[in-house]
């Protein structure tokens, strides 16, 4: 056995140790605690029946030895946290490095550890099913999705998105539409009693590609500089926009039918109008204000000033997108499109590093909670059922086929056009995404009841048809692209 494999064990036994010391804690502190606050929280601001000085039980908790129930359920609470976050960030960078050695995305690693960590009921392992409710993790995990965006963004690039040409374009409308119509068509066929909106929903999370697993794959096989691959993290780009738009409209849409008043032509031609006019507008006038931002920034000495406005950029148009409807996604990514390094040239001068290189820590740092907690949402017991596994299948088959169909719309002549359409495979993290706001987005169901419009088995079943999605694109990607010599594009 090699030092490295047995030193992964070492944390593997550790990390587990873990898990089962804090799974037997609830137990323990209620069968050795005797304090009403703690097993049975009451309201924190009533006096203590033992105590006539309602002031002295808060001196004492400040000391650690009271019985306070505000304390106790804050202290609580806090150690809840905590140990969550070191048993989802060890678990998910154990994942991550396992995925990697394989040749495989860290995301994957991380999903998985997110599933393993959600159904350990299933083999009698309690006492971490809060991590998928604590309003802190899962404002953390929502948090890492504003900056996932924001770094897909920074990556973007609005003038290669107009240099890459009219392919991608094709390409990138060919790669929504299809797999639109063939997911609403899968989800109609194995959903015949859910409502339309449901359909709808299962549609759009297969429009967009991940375009950071994408660039990922191709930069490993060195290959980023080839015409096929421009093409593709072009029109993934673009993806991402009319996947972003789609979206927009789809919650619309839901939003409108649960409040009793069915859009028309007219509105959800004023929902893509906003969509498009606020990604428009953002980057028009974020791309004439931002340099000015930055460069008054920088006359502040303070430390940090680069990262702090960045990220008060990102979060302003997040909350800005949230304000006129959109997701708060749309305006992170807005924001990650409109900086340029030009923007902040006053910082670079200093010796500051870029936003991507101050970004990293903290989102690696957020990212993966969501990763995991998203992982932690997939309930393998309804897995069980044979038409769950089913509608999981044909979801990744048409998720697979609906994007061959953006090689069509390569125009250059001598081109790895099989190479495009696989290229444009992966949904990532984009597909979760989608998925967990159609959690969030509810609908009126059979019997009259407000329901989620992505359920349990649904959502389990997007989750299997990103991960495998994301699995198959590295290895079809080498195999085309391994002994092929960079082709030079002619129209």
């Amino acid at each position: 056995m090699s030092l490295r494999v047995a030193r992964l064990l070492v944390v593997l036994g550790l990390m587990a140790g873990l898990v089962l010391a804090h799974t037997s804690l609830p137990a323990k502190a209620q069968d050795h605690t005797p304090t009403p606050g703690i097993t049975a929280p009451a309201d924190p601001h009533a006096p203590a029946s033992a105590t006539p000085h309602p002031t002295a039980p808060a001196a004492t908790n400040v000391a650690g030895h009271g019985e306070g129930e505000g304390h106790s359920d804050h202290a609580g609470a806090l150690n809840e946290l905590l140990v969550g976050l070191i048993i989802i960030l060890i678990g998910a960078k154990l994942g991550g490095e396992i995925f990697e050695r394989l040749g495989q995305p860290a995301v994957l690693g991380e999903i998985l550890v997110g599933i393993v960590l959600g159904n350990l009921t299933l083999v009698g392992i309690g006492g971490l099913d809060y991590l998928r409710t604590n309003e802190p993790i899962i404002a953390l995990s929502e948090l890492g999705v504003i900056l996932l965006l924001f770094e897909v963004g920074l990556e973007s690039n609005v003038h290669e998105m107009r240099r890459v040409g009219f392919s991608a374009l094709v390409v990138a409308i060919l790669g929504v539409v299809t797999p639109f119509l063939l997911g609403w068509g899968v989800g109609r066929f194995f959903l015949p009693t859910e409502p339309w909106q449901v359909h709808v929903f299962i549609g759009a999370t297969l429009c967009a590609t991940s375009v950071g697993i994408t660039a990922r794959v191709l930069k490993d096989l060195g290959q980023l500089q080839r015409p096929e691959s421009k093409i593709v993290l072009g029109a993934a780009v673009i993806d991402d926009v009319m996947g972003l738009v789609i979206l927009a409209v789809v919650g619309g849409l839901i939003q409108a039918s649960m409040g009793g008043a069915p859009l028309g032509v007219l509105g959800i031609g004023a929902i893509i109008g906003k969509a498009l006019g606020f990604l428009v507008g953002a980057i028009a006038i974020g791309t004439y204000l931002s340099p000015k931002l930055f460069r008054l920034a920088s006359f502040l000495t303070v430390q940090h000033m680069l990262l702090v406005t960045s990220l008060g950029f990102c979060f302003l148009l997040a909350r800005l997108a949230a304000e006129i409807g959109l997701a708060p996604i749309v305006g992170a990514f807005a924001a990650g499109l409109i900086l340029d390094p030009v923007h902040y040239k006053d910082f670079a001068d200093k010796g500051e590093h870029s936003i991507e290189e101050l970004i990293h820590p903290i989102s690696g740092f957020l990212v993966p909670v969501f990763f995991v907690v998203t992982g932690m949402k997939v309930d393998l017991g309804q897995l069980g059922d044979v038409s769950v596994l089913g509608f999981a299948a044909a979801l990744t088959v048409v998720a697979i086929l609906g994007k061959q169909v953006c090689s069509l719309g390569v125009m250059e002549r001598g081109l790895n056009k099989v190479a495009v359409g696989v290229g444009m495979i992966p949904r990532g993290e984009v597909g979760l995404i989608f998925a967990n706001i159609g959690l969030g987005l509810q609908i009126l169901g059979p019997n009259g009841a407000p329901e989620p419009v992505v359920s349990p088995s649904t959502f389990s079943a997007v989750v299997i048809m990103v991960m495998v999605t994301t699995l198959v694109t590295p290895p079809l990607l080498k195999i085309l692209f391994t002994g092929s010599k960079p082709a030079t594009a002619t129209a």
